[in-house]
């Protein structure tokens, strides 16, 4: 059984037992959350697409870790001109495990 759902403004392809990092959730680690906006559920032969979302369907998670990406470096430069400027940045992400997709 697999899925596709939304969170962040981002579309994630989920199958239980999977675990993925999506944009920052503000839930603790170790608690439960569920994923409502479906967009497609498979299961075998039976596909549900959804308009814009699959109704009773939703994934249920567990929050294994609250984190941060490796950092990424924006330069900018004009030539000629003498500009530099360099500035880091490093986003937030939560990582989940799916335990059950209904």
């Amino acid at each position: 059984m697999i899925a596709v759902i939304e969170t962040g403004g981002k579309q994630y392809k989920v199958a239980p037992g999977q675990k993925i990092k999506v944009e920052k959730l503000d839930i603790k680690e170790g608690s439960s959350y569920v994923f409502d906006k479906v967009l497609l559920r498979v299961d075998g032969e039976d596909i549900k697409i959804g308009t814009p979302y699959v109704p009773q369907s939703r994934v249920e998670a567990l929050v294994t870790r609250q984190g941060r990406h490796k950092k990424v470096i924006v330069f900018r430069y004009h030539s000629k001109n003498r500009f530099r400027k360099k500035k880091g940045h490093r986003q937030d992400f939560t990582e989940v495990e799916i335990q059950k997709i209904q």
